[in-house]
This record gives structure tokens, C-alpha cells and sequence, in this order.
């Protein structure tokens, strides 16, 4: 993929880090063929050899930052994270700093507090590292299999199913990216398969017909960026009824 922003991203990471950097790797839409910079964000992971300084936070957040601010859609996200819980791979996995869009004012109100305090455990990093194993890409560093292992089926399930565990009473104000990510989790179940929103989306077109309205509409959606329109009566439905459809295929 030819995307200017990914590479001054891989850049910055490996001037930060530096021998430290294990590797930077591309993952979500744009590594799966479907991003939209009307509404898609670029989704990197940096994997270092270890612990993180306040001093390498400090100016590797002010590289994402400025790159944020000249990024379409929604920007950026990215997550660092120490080799070793790659391999083996750990859950729920531990980071040494995140950002996205939403933490952007914590940033701006207080960028020393944000560097201390941000970093934890994310279960959504086992969805990403298995996108990353089957189809993402690495930008700087040693190949994907190299520092990716395997994710456990079960950490897989759970960490998409807390994305979308509260669709039903959600979905009327996220319809397009609920419809979509439910369409791809209840997919999975049925055939191991990874999919891209718009996959999951032209998965469900094919086997859930009874749905159709409330799926393409998601589907033109995302593909334009122009807000659908949905019957939210069907889409709850929907929802209600993939969510039982996930816990029965999943034994979530």
C-alpha cells in the first residue's frame, strides 16, 4: 500500500526507538484493501525489545501527534507494545502507550500525565495481532511470524466479541460499525476466516438475506462515508439476534 503517512509513521518510530524497535506493522482496513479516508483510521502496532522511557514517550508522542493531525478519516491509532508478550503471546496484553483520536484532549490538557499514565492492558491488541498474522504488513523490522505467535482461538473470540457484547443496546447510535463488526465476529464462527468490515458485511448480504436493508445500508455507508439511513426496529433486531447466533457458534 502506498500511503505516505505510514511510512513518516515507520520513520519516527525507528528514529525514537531506535535498536530498540522491534518492528512497526500496518493492520485494519488499510493493510485489508478497504480504507476510506473518510472514515477509516490507520491502525499500526510498534513492538520494542522492553520497557519504554517517560524521554522516548515523550518524543514519539509528539511525531504521532503532528502525523494525527495531518491523517484523514480518523486518524490515527497505535499501540507499543514489549516484544515479549508477542512471543509467547500474552492476554490480555500488556502496552506501553496507545493513542487515539479519543484521547486527544487528555493529551492536550496534560501531555506529561498522559505519557506516565498511559499504558495498561488491552484485550482488542489479540484481535489486532491475529489480523496482523494473516494479513498485515510489515512496515520496518523482522517479519510478522518472526515476532507474532499464534493466538489462541478463545483470547480471539473474546476480545472481538467485547466489541460488540453490548451491540443491542448500542447499535441505534453506531449502526454502521456495529452491523458490520457483528456480521464479521458471527462469520468468523462459521469458518475461522478473517474479514475486513466490508468482508463481514458482504458475508452477512449472502447468508443473512432477512437482514439485508439494515446491511447494505452499513455497507453504503461505509464505503461513501455519507451517514445511512436504517430501520433501527430491524437493526436492533439484527442485533439481538446475531448476539445469540455469536454465543451459540462461539460457546461465549
Amino acid at each position: 500500500m502506498e500511503c505516505d503517512v505510514c511510512r513518516r509513521f515507520a520513520e519516527a518510530a525507528e528514529s525514537v526507538f531506535g535498536d530498540g524497535l522491534t518492528g512497526v506493522y500496518l493492520h485494519g482496513s488499510a493493510a485489508m484493501g478497504c480504507y476510506n479516508p473518510d472514515v477509516s483510521d490507520l491502525d499500526f502496532i510498534v513492538v520494542v525489545q522492553g520497557p519504554v522511557t517517560d524521554e522516548a514517550k515523550r518524543a514519539f508522542m509528539a511525531r504521532v501527534v503532528a502525523l494525527d493531525g495531518e491523517a484523514p478519516g480518523k486518524g490515527l491509532e497505535m499501540s507499543v507494545v514489549p516484544a515479549g508478550v508477542c512471543r509467547p503471546f500474552v492476554y490480555p496484553t500488556p502496552f506501553e502507550l496507545h493513542w487515539s483520536r479519543m484521547h486527544a484532549a487528555w493529551y492536550g490538557r496534560d501531555p506529561e500525565d498522559y505519557v506516565r499514565n498511559m499504558r495498561g492492558t488491552d484485550a482488542d491488541l489479540a484481535a489486532h495481532f491475529t489480523v496482523i498474522r494473516q494479513r498485515g504488513i510489515c512496515l520496518r523490522g523482522a517479519p510478522v511470524d518472526a515476532v507474532f505467535a499464534p493466538v489462541p482461538k478463545a483470547d480471539y473470540l473474546d476480545s472481538i466479541w467485547n466489541d460488540v457484547s453490548d451491540a443491542e443496546a448500542e447499535i441505534a447510535d453506531h449502526t454502521m460499525y456495529l452491523t458490520l463488526n457483528l456480521a464479521r465476529v458471527l462469520a468468523y464462527t462459521a469458518d475461522g476466516a478473517v474479514r475486513s468490515k466490508r468482508e463481514g458485511g458482504e458475508w452477512a448480504l449472502e447468508n443473512l438475506p432477512q437482514y439485508r436493508p439494515v446491511i447494505q445500508a452499513a455497507l453504503d455507508e461505509y464505503e461513501t462515508g455519507a451517514k445511512g439511513e436504517y430501520d433501527i426496529a430491524l437493526a436492533r433486531e439484527y442485533a439481538r439476534d446475531m448476539l445469540a447466533r455469536i454465543r451459540g457458534a462461539g460457546g461465549l
